[in-house]
């Protein structure tokens, strides 16, 4: 691909979920067709290039290239015919149902209408209908769903490809992958500036973080039930065998996840001596999403989960309460005035609320037009914007989430930019760690948590960014029986790796903001995670960003690509596009 897209383009287009690949390849001048799409046209000005759809077929069921295909040689390199042969022989397996679910929710038609814009056909609907149809018809193949496939069930005879709009579409991406790339340079750069000021940490009197703890743990599984709301709050609870009160740290997980995968957190931060309270949130849980995929529910998430997950929380941190005074499993072995917080993607979201951000109905309301969602390429908007049909309170004040309890926060890939935007965030006073992914496709970092640290006014308050992590990297693996959608290695990076270090920064930081113990300070600090930054992982650590620098990078124009090279423009925006499209499932699915 062409480097102007750069490393994330690359990471993502690894991520091959044909079902998405197949929405967008027709970007590339590929589509399909019951009728049996004969060719793809793609013009720009005086110039058309067209290519059949049976030279892809002979192409990719025998690897020949024939007198027809040998003329684009010129514009794809030998890589990108390989890849597209791939493309177009790679299978999903996945039943018409779960196409159809995902499809007709208004995230997965938002997605149609987002690719569709870019393909025109001879029908006065463009390839909204088309490319819904041919996904799930083309998915009840006996082979299976494959590009090949869902070129057979295409309802067209041929797709036009309007090559100076996708050149625009393509030059406002490039700019976009451009500042997200300088921002992640800006923050390791000054990650390496304040670790040139920091002495070496002391840490031979402190416990290698890395390994377990020395007390053990006792887990069950208790059932709340807040009758107010209708909530049944499954929750694993986590008791160290410790002499004092322990303290308590919540973890929250994101959207179609559930308890089990931070098990890997909770057991690591139990042997320290914390008591770890995982929630299962059931409006957009595990269980939720597989209610979506079998057809019993029409929304990935209700828009009082906004509310609810945070409330959620302190519900359950109530009844805790009682049970501390009068229940002998918890009596008295649970310090409730000491509570951290946890969370990853939407549970990120929660934690930053209950650490008192505040729903910015106002912002949403700017970001959430209808023109802005159809352009925007921040897809996770798709579910921010779903808070704005939320009610205010009857005394006009907005939603007031926060828990007094909370002493410190942890957020992971969280989504912020909307939903909180600065006003919110600013309303933050409790310490916080945001971390970050660079090659997060769902919440993308430079609009979701870099450019929304910076404006966070709490001093103390550290960005970690994860190079070559993705929004799945720190998500643990789930248990068998909840049958999880299982997603690729490619797609989840070093998690191994991702997971060690969610093990280490959050120990120190809650040790020192929830329990109060300063000493564990030399973890927090650039040179220390400099020191056990891997190759396959790179990790940086700053405790400030300069907003009005990261304005500017938000400023940065890109000149569009020369006309001379349109052709290869127009082969790197195509798999740009499939890059993308994978990014839109990954919303639709997880957030």
């Amino acid at each position: 691909m062409n480097s102007l897209f750069g490393n994330w383009a690359s990471t993502l287009r690894k991520n091959s979920l044909l079902l998405v690949l197949s929405m967008v390849l027709p970007t590339f001048g590929i589509s399909n067709s019951m009728l049996a799409a004969e060719r793809i046209y793609a013009s720009y000005s005086a110039l058309e290039l067209s290519i059949s759809v049976t030279t892809l077929e002979n192409y990719a069921k025998t690897g020949v290239i024939n007198e027809e295909l040998v003329a684009y040689q010129q514009y794809l390199p030998l890589q990108q015919f390989q890849e597209l042969r791939r493309i177009l022989l790679n299978r999903v397996k996945v039943s018409p149902v779960v196409v159809s679910q995902l499809l007709y929710t208004p995230q997965g038609e938002l997605l149609l209408h987002r690719l569709a814009q870019i393909i025109k056909t001879s029908h006065p609907e463009p390839g909204f209908g088309g490319l819904r149809s041919a996904l799930i018809l083309a998915s009840g193949e006996s082979e299976g769903l494959t590009l090949l496939n869902v070129l057979r069930k295409y309802p067209s005879s041929s797709i036009r490809l309007d090559v100076a709009e996708t050149l625009e579409i393509a030059t406002e991406l490039e700019r976009l992958v451009n500042q997200t790339h300088r921002a992640i340079a800006a923050v390791s750069i000054k990650s390496k500036i304040e670790a040139a000021t920091i002495k070496e940490p002391n840490l031979s009197q402190l416990p290698d973080l890395k390994v377990p703890g020395k007390f053990k743990s006792q887990k069950s599984t208790q059932k709340f039930f807040d009758s107010t709301r209708n909530r049944l709050l499954l929750t694993d609870v986590y008791i160290p065998n410790v002499q004092n009160a322990a303290p308590v740290i919540v973890i929250s997980h994101g959207l179609g996840l559930d308890s089990s995968n931070f098990q890997y957190l909770a057991t690591h931060l139990a042997s320290y001596g914390f008591a770890v309270v995982v929630p299962n949130h059931p409006g957009s849980d595990a269980k939720q999403l597989r209610s979506l995929l079998k057809g019993h529910v029409n929304e990935i998430a209700e828009p009082g989960e906004f509310k609810d997950r945070p409330l959620d929380v302190t519900y359950i941190l109530n009844q805790l309460e009682k049970g501390n005074q009068s229940d002998s499993r918890f009596k008295g072995r649970l310090n409730l005035q000491q509570v951290g917080v946890f969370g990853q993607s939407l549970g990120g979201y929660t934690a930053l609320a209950l650490a008192g951000a505040k729903i910015n109905f106002e912002q949403l309301k700017l970001d959430c037009q209808p023109a802005a969602l159809q352009n925007t390429w921040n897809m996770s908007l798709m579910l921010q914007c779903r808070a704005l049909e939320l009610s205010i309170s009857k005394s006009g004040k907005h939603y007031n989430l926060r828990d007094e309890r909370v002493k410190a926060a942890i957020a992971v890939n969280p989504i912020t930019s909307s939903i909180f935007g600065k006003a919110g965030l600013s309303q933050i006073k409790t310490p916080v760690m945001i971390v970050s992914s660079s090659d997060d496709t769902v919440a993308p970092a430079l609009s979701e948590q870099i450019l929304p640290f910076s404006w966070l006014a709490n001093s103390q308050k550290y960005f970690v960014m994860l190079v070559g992590g993705t929004h799945f990297s720190t998500i643990g693996n789930g248990n068998p029986t909840n049958q999880q959608v299982a997603l690729p290695a490619d797609m989840i990076g070093d998690a191994s790796q991702a997971r060690r270090y969610m093990n280490v920064l959050s120990l120190p930081f809650f040790q020192t903001y929830v329990v109060g113990r300063p000493q564990y300070k030399p973890y927090l600090n650039a040179a220390y995670t400099q020191s056990i930054s891997t190759k396959s992982l790179g990790l940086s650590l700053v405790k400030s960003l300069n907003t009005t620098d990261l304005a500017q990078l938000l400023d940065i124009k890109e000149a569009k690509p020369a006309k001379e090279k349109v052709p290869n423009t127009i082969v790197s925006f195509g798999f740009w596009m499939l890059d993308i499209g994978v990014a839109l499932l990954h919303v639709m699915i997880f957030i």
